[in-house]
């Protein structure tokens, strides 16, 4: 599934509470899952890493949906060339130690 059909998926699944819940409220359920992604990411062994990412980008992708932004689109435009900084692909700006 690409970005732009999961944004559509969780919007056709998760809209309604979505919009019910606002983006206030909906910002905050992503705090709290990068919060469990950081977890995950210090204690592999005792959290689902490969599910706190996916639960990451649920929540950002419904975060996007309450306000009206496409994230294929808006990637697209910012990341879909090359690196913003030096214009090469691969990136070939100073790497910081």
């Amino acid at each position: 599934m690409d970005l732009r059909a999961f944004q559509t998926h969780l919007a056709a699944t998760y809209g309604a509470k979505d919009a019910a819940r606002g983006t206030a409220g909906t910002f905050m359920y992503l705090m709290e899952e990068i919060g469990e992604l950081a977890e995950a990411l210090r204690e592999p062994e005792q959290h689902d890493l490969n599910g706190e990412f996916a639960d990451c980008l649920a929540w950002l992708t419904s975060l996007a949906n309450t306000t009206g932004v496409d994230l294929a689109a808006v990637t697209e435009a910012k990341y879909g060339a090359a690196c913003q900084r030096c214009g090469a692909k691969p990136c070939a700006c100073a790497t910081k130690p």
